[in-house]
């Protein structure tokens, strides 16, 4: 009977798996509605998570699982969870509310199944208000105030992003806004027992994998105990690169002294005010690939194309990656010059942005264009929004390229455009202190117009610091080179049964703290000049995932030899998908919903968690490599290692779910929605749960089969970052 109780349950997990990576992929082509109420919530799926829970119970029952608390409570959380999904499912109510400060109060909302719903009480609308970043008009959050009338009780409540406002188990979300300011939408639920089940699954986890490190029985603490854990080394092979950069004929700019001059100015980039170096730095990056060109600093190269656009626009600068765009612009190497993007038939690629050609084709020429389409904003003015006007909260930021009737004959307006053409005169006529005096005039009038809205002085220099300290890529080519030689001469070693080197560990230490405080600087850097923890997107987080692989390489040091080299490879991949992933790198501001400090927590613990996962992969890979030399001792040990850190891997990644789960609850009004990234996560979850049951799954007491299953696991961990991001999208494609 037990036998049969096991086949059962990881029977039943067998299917529950590829059906929820198959409807993710489903999800693209049919839309998410159709998945949902099909498979995600249809009775046949319901029925077989409810199988799972109860051959599961029984199947740890037959175990006699209960002897161990952390065991049975970890195990019985997993079971509530289901419970108060079920119940929010059966019971639950969840619909929207649209109010206007002009209506009168009402009892009716609409439910999500398009019904007509009604609450036991009246609310209404008597103000919204739409705040934002100090001297922008970026929404920082959009901010309700309702008054519920229940009977004689008359009560206000405020409900903004974020922040719920409750009224006898009735939830109130801030959804939307009308466009005139005077109307919100709202979602409202009612499901105080399904949360409460919910919740208390949540923390039944939590609890249970903090005791279970601290269990008697503990495999985990038998694991930490293992005498080959006391065996091991590290050596080390450090390899210098250098480059070359060939001389060619230069186009005009101006001396970079004049050039550096223009950093200080302010201008309103990316939806906030940074000083013009930062504009500059991401204008060269984005059609170059690289901050400076021919020996020019970024400054010079964005000050060429606004004074000397006539010898910059023949210059092959701008990067274009695919062969196939080149054919079509009649381009031999990697860099297109502008004119090349037109002939006298017109602009070259007109006929693939809009003819029926094949997708990647349209998306290279996309990227193509985006460059072309940047230049000319350049040339325009349209990019440089220079010119504040304080007429009104917030100031607004125009360009010289902006049609600004209201303004004409504004004495601001007048200012702006007579300071242009001075220093566009200035720089003709060679009179550099001249062009210097006025950029002085310029920032000082900026200043004065926008008042306490500019960013201060401590953040602009800090931003002008993170601008010359981005060497993200030399740094990750030298990590991944330094790894990789060390992974290899290491399995040379140890099949030549020789002892492991260890004369350079201190050289390498010393590379490993400064790449630690660099990363860490550069971080605090991002964090301090966004005003928010560097965790809002794909490229910050893969910087953190670099950061964590070296501190967990210096932690592990002493009692994992591979960590060092495991820590540094990993550091320079993910420093590499930063730079070249198709990350975005620019510092913005977040949007309303991702301020909650859970934004933080969940992603810092998941890749934590991936992090884990990835060292688990390497020490899978080493085994692989060592197998044909019979170092069966070897192979135990990195199993060893893999095995202890498993545990704390799906603790983070466990504990990042639920924190998700309580953000999504607290802005959406749901904890679980069946997002792509969602359901790959804990597809992520359940695969590495596998091989915490040795016990049952006989597979996974071997060494080799463990190895095994943790390199291709780790797929399931690229496929939920990545594949989902590029592949299937969803709410959570910006990380």
């Amino acid at each position: 009977m037990k036998r049969l109780l096991k086949y059962i349950s990881f029977g039943l997990l067998g299917v529950i798996l590829p059906l929820l990576m198959l409807a993710t992929i489903l999800e693209k082509f049919v839309g998410s509605s159709v998945v949902i109420n099909y498979i995600y919530s249809s009775p046949w799926v319901i029925a077989l998570w409810a199988m799972l829970a109860v051959s599961a119970i029984c199947y740890l029952a037959a175990c006699r699982v209960y002897r161990s608390v952390a065991l049975f409570i970890f195990h019985l959380s997993f079971v509530l969870v289901l419970v108060g999904a079920f119940v929010t499912h059966v019971s639950g109510v969840r619909g929207s509310l649209h109010l206007r400060t002009d209506d009168l109060p009402t009892t009716v909302f609409q439910t999500d199944d398009a019904r007509v719903g009604r609450f036991p009480f009246q609310v209404s609308l008597v103000d919204f208000r739409l705040q934002f970043y100090k001297g922008t008009s970026v929404p920082m959050d959009y901010v309700s105030l309702v008054q519920i009338a229940d009977g004689e009780e008359l009560s206000t409540g405020v409900v903004s992003v974020n922040n719920i406002h409750k009224h006898r188990g009735w939830r109130f979300y801030q959804w939307g806004y009308d466009a005139d300011g005077n109307g919100a939408t709202f979602a409202v639920t009612y499901d105080p027992w399904g949360i409460a089940v919910t919740y208390a699954g949540y923390l039944g986890l939590f609890v249970a994998m903090i005791a279970f490190f601290f269990g008697k029985e503990s495999n985990f603490r038998t694991l930490l105990a293992s005498p080959l854990l006391k065996k091991g080394g590290l050596m080390v092979l450090f390899l210098l690169c250098s480059s070359s950069v060939a001389a060619s004929q230069m186009p005009r700019a101006l001396p970079a002294e004049v050039a550096r001059m223009f950093a200080d100015v302010y201008v309103f980039y990316n939806n906030r005010v940074s000083p013009l170096e930062t504009l500059a730095h991401d204008f060269t990056v984005k059609l170059y690939g690289d901050d400076r060109y021919k020996g020019l600093t970024s400054e010079q190269v964005l000050t060429g194309w606004i004074f000397f656009y006539d010898s910059w626009r023949e210059e092959p600068m701008i990067r274009v990656k695919d062969g196939y765009v080149r054919f079509m612009l009649g381009v031999e190497g990697e860099y297109a010059a502008l004119d090349d993007f037109s002939d006298v038939n017109g602009y070259k690629l007109t006929d693939v942005l809009k003819g029926n050609v094949d997708a990647r084709m349209r998306r290279a020429a996309t990227l193509a264009n985006e460059k072309y389409n940047l230049v000319g904003m350049v040339h325009s003015g349209s990019l440089l929004r220079l010119f504040p006007h304080s007429d009104g909260e917030p100031v607004a930021w125009y360009s010289p390229a902006d049609t600004l009737h209201a303004n004409e004959g504004c004495e601001q307006w007048d200012f702006a455009m007579s300071m242009l053409q001075q220093i566009r005169s200035a720089v003709a006529g060679g009179r550099y202190d001249e062009v210097s005096r006025l950029l002085g005039e310029l920032r000082v009038w900026q200043r004065r117009v926008s008042g306490s809205t500019l960013p201060s002085d401590a953040v602009l220099t800090a931003e002008r610091l993170y601008n010359h300290l981005n060497f993200i890529f030399p740094f990750a080519i030298v990590s991944v080179i330094v790894g990789l030689s060390c992974f290899v001469v290491y399995c040379r070693r140890v099949l030549r049964g020789e002892l492991w080197h260890t004369k350079l560990h201190p050289v390498l230490m010393v590379f490993i703290l400064v790449l630690f405080a660099y990363i860490s600087g550069f971080l605090f850097l991002r964090g301090y000049i966004s005003g928010h923890f560097p965790l809002s997107n794909g490229y910050e987080t893969m910087l953190f995932m670099a950061w964590l692989a070296l501190l967990m390489a210096m932690a592990f040091d002493r009692k994992f030899y591979m960590a060092v080299p495991f820590g540094l490879t990993l550091c320079g991949l993910a420093l590499m998908m930063a730079t070249v992933g198709g990350s975005d790198p620019k510092i913005t501001l977040l949007t309303p919903v991702l301020q909650s400090p859970l934004l933080s927590v969940h992603v810092a613990v998941i890749m934590i968690a991936y992090s884990l996962f990835a060292f688990m992969m390497m020490n899978g890979v080493t085994a692989i490599f060592l197998m044909r030399g019979g170092n069966e001792q070897q192979i135990e040990y990195l199993a060893v290692v893999s095995r202890l850190m498993l545990y704390p891997a799906l603790f983070f990644l466990v504990t990042g779910i639920l924190v998700g789960a309580v953000w999504a609850n607290v802005s959406w009004g749901r904890y679980w929605g069946w997002d792509p990234k969602e359901v790959w996560a804990l597809v992520t979850m359940l695969v590495y749960s596998l091989a915490m049951h040795s016990r049952s799954m006989m597979p996974f007491r071997s060494a080799v089969f463990f190895h095994v299953f943790t390199v291709v696991a780790f797929l399931v961990v690229l496929f939920t970052y990545f594949g989902v991001n590029f592949v299937l999208g969803g709410l959570h494609s910006y990380a």
